[in-house]
């Protein structure tokens, strides 16, 4: 007895310790709910970012005004109105009323009124500004957006129309699309179909709700202790589900296929985990490395959200090797139970016949495979070369939406650049100074690319001025970019004065810049991570490198699926973006980070079956079709699942979040099919016994994971 345990892996023991004491593991887990959600009560805090870009000089513009001028921040909230008149005393006093009233909210600052409001040359357009009483956008309530779109609306009418712009203004628009539950239902019809049987669907989902519940929570107690975007959590969300049910899917199955082969639900469970609970932790630390990556990009909004992400992922990884025995344990042999008649049929250890057919066909056409495989992902990225890089502004946003509205009537009335103007902060010592800023606004006035320059305005103690730019061009265009980067090298330093030039456009531009340069380092420290860990994992050198090169070949197909929407036409139109828009570049590092780790879910999944029908029989070709055949089930299952939970996001009326929907459910889709079914088995084919080569001096550096332990039944 103390020779059999002694030979046991640790994962084998606790899936036998778990299926025993499952009335305790159950226990403690609902204890752990119960205590995450009070915890979260008492101690959970506001969700809060920092969208600035560290180290930019549309932060120091920033700070500054933040300091010493804080009534000139960038932020506002624009107010534009269309009149026969709109210079009219009439129409004025109606206007000014809506302003006062809207100047009594919370994050809004006093003082605008129509006096200092703009006028269109044809005298039917005004535009007027009330700045926040806020270092950002998030810091204002959504309630106060709400209500200003319903003052508008009231004070509307009769010859009178009044539209607002600005971020507070978009965030009170958003659609609430709950993502989560349109994936849970169709994670369940799903789980439903694959089983057969509504007890064994229903491990999978309780497993992820239980670990959706308490990272939720978890997530809360985080935004206490640092800055936690408020969109952070459907992002945890979305992955916890995703990978939550992925990783209870495999062990269901494993278990059911130990039932099948005649072990006693015990030995079941514990192979279950011994097996396929190796697979979840392998796979589960790529999803945590991929998250980590988020790190280098230097971006201090995207922290929160990759350690919220990283919370989730842990939460369900523990769930699935511990909880979900012990509901096996208590299911036993009825985890097959109330099955659906014609649903499901086949047994659970046994191969695809479909998938063993299209196996040997693809090793019998291997190289032809590989190469039409290839192909097939280099067309699908090839738009990706006409990519632009940078945040869509309310011109982008749906028509119907009093932002898109007011962008429209702005620039009709001012030009597009005056939805996004530029803001010169300079540092004053003495007078001269000032008549210096006065003639550095008269040389920038004649700037090309410049419609229009406010006359500089002095803070009280007259130590910082600041000069409002109106480029000739809207902000997302490249033409801004241009015209910002010639006023920072070129005609800002030849006047002397020490000044930074910020607002939402150039913090925009400037964090797409730094994005731009870091993306090389983000992609190469998870990539190189990654490929250690499964180098450990799976102790062949070529299989990680294959891995890591077939996965960034996907992602490199949804980033030209994502370029291909973006500029609008037929397949923008089918998800409601009719015209071109850039994509912000805070999008490829998010599907990056997301995606590398699970498609190395699925990469985990495959692998470990092969290899362990490798080290059972010796043989690689046969290896690949019995591990393609007994996963093929399990990871369309599972891509289905992703695809649903990803679709979703494309019912938003965000743009970015349209496109941060298509390039995921696309990339899953690419990566279920073309990967694993045709270049992996493919190219593992070509590589014969070469797959498993591990130099010496390797394999002695390397830790064991033991993930090559076969199945106890075997």
């Amino acid at each position: 007895m103390t020779s059999n345990h002694a030979n046991k892996s640790r994962l084998t023991r606790l899936g036998e310790f778990t299926y025993r004491r499952r009335g305790l593991v159950l226990l403690a887990w609902i204890l752990g709910l119960v205590i995450a959600f009070a915890a979260s009560s008492k101690l959970a805090g506001d969700w809060s970012a920092n969208y600035e870009t560290p180290g930019s000089e549309s932060e120091a513009a920033l700070n500054r005004l933040d300091d010493r001028f804080p009534e000139r921040r960038p932020y506002s909230v624009d107010v534009v109105w269309q009149a026969k008149d709109a210079g009219s005393k009439q129409v004025r006093e109606r206007v000014d009323g809506f302003l006062a009233s809207a100047q009594r909210l919370e994050g809004m600052t006093r003082g605008t009124t129509t006096e200092t409001a703009r006028i269109s040359q044809d005298g039917t357009i005004g535009l007027a500004r009330i700045p926040l009483n806020a270092r950002s956008t998030e810091d204002v309530p959504i309630e106060t957006g709400e209500r200003l779109i319903h003052l508008a609306q009231k004070t509307d009418g009769h010859g009178l129309r009044i539209e607002l712009g600005g971020f507070v203004i978009g965030n009170a628009e958003e659609g609430e699309v709950s993502s989560e539950m349109v994936g849970l239902m169709v994670a369940a019809l799903v789980l439903v179909l694959t089983f057969g049987s509504l007890v064994a669907a229903g491990m999978p989902l309780a497993t992820a709700l239980f670990g959706l519940g308490i990272s939720s929570a978890l997530g809360g107690i985080l935004a206490a202790v640092i800055d936690v975007p408020d969109w952070a959590p459907a992002v945890a969300a979305m992955i916890g589900i995703g990978v939550g049910i992925d990783y209870a899917l495999l062990i269901v199955t494993r278990f059911r296929s130990a039932l099948e082969r005649g072990l006693d639900p015990q030995e079941a469970a514990a192979e279950a985990v011994t097996t396929a609970g190796r697979s979840v932790l392998v796979a589960g630390t790529t999803v945590v490395i991929s998250m980590m990556g988020l790190f280098l990009m230097g971006l201090t909004y995207l922290y929160g959200v990759a350690l919220a992400a990283i919370v989730g992922v842990l939460v369900v990884m523990a769930a699935s090797v511990t909880l979900l025995p012990a509901l096996l344990g208590f299911a036993r042999t009825r985890v097959n139970s109330l099955r659906l008649p014609r649903v499901g049929r086949g047994r659970a250890g046994e191969g695809s016949a479909r998938a063993i057919r299209w196996s040997r066909l693809i090793q019998r056409r291997p190289w032809a495979a590989a190469i039409a495989g290839t192909v097939i992902l280099l067309v699908l990225a090839s738009p990706v070369t006409g990519l632009r890089l940078a945040f869509p502004d309310a011109g982008n946003d749906a028509p119907e939406t009093t932002t898109r509205q007011a962008y429209d009537l702005t620039a009709k009335g001012f030009g597009a650049g005056s939805a996004g103007p530029l803001v010169l902060v300079a540092h004053l010592e003495d007078r001269g100074d000032r008549s210096e800023l006065a003639r550095l606004a008269k040389e920038i006035a004649r700037e090309d690319g410049v419609a229009h320059v406010e006359a500089p305005l002095v803070n009280r103690s007259g130590d910082t001025g600041v000069v409002t730019v109106v480029p000739t061009s809207a902000p997302q265009e490249a033409e801004t970019a241009e015209l910002l980067e010639r006023l920072r090298d070129q005609v800002v330093p030849t006047s002397g004065l020490s000044a930074d030039i910020g607002g939402t456009t150039a913090s925009l531009t400037d964090q797409s810049k730094v994005t731009a340069q870091r993306l090389p380092l983000f992609i190469g420290g998870v990539v190189g991570l990654s490929f250690l860990l499964l180098v450990a994992a799976f102790r062949a050198p070529l299989v990680a490198v294959k891995a890591g090169l077939l996965n960034v070949l996907s992602i490199g197909a949804a980033y030209g699926i994502v370029a291909a929407v973006a500029d609008g036409g037929f397949l923008g139109g089918l998800v409601g973006i009719d015209t071109a828009t850039p994509v912000p570049p805070f999008i490829p590092v998010m599907m990056f980070a997301i995606l590398f780790g699970l498609s190395m879910d699925y990469e985990v999944f495959l692998l470990s079956r092969i290899r362990e029908e490798y080290l059972a029989t010796g043989s690689t070709s046969g290896a690949v079709v019995e591990g393609l055949a007994r996963t093929a089930r399990v990871i369309t299952a599972a891509a289905a699942i992703m695809v649903a939970v990803f679709a979703a996001f494309v019912l938003s009326g965000e743009v970015f979040t349209k496109l941060i929907g298509i390039g995921l459910a696309a990339a899953v889709l690419i990566d279920a099919t073309v990967v694993r079914m045709v270049l992996v088995p493919a190219v593992m084919q070509l590589l014969g016994d070469r797959n498993w080569w591990l130099p010496r001096w390797l394999d002695r550096a390397m830790p064991q994971l033991e993930l090559e332990a076969p199945a106890i039944g075997r």
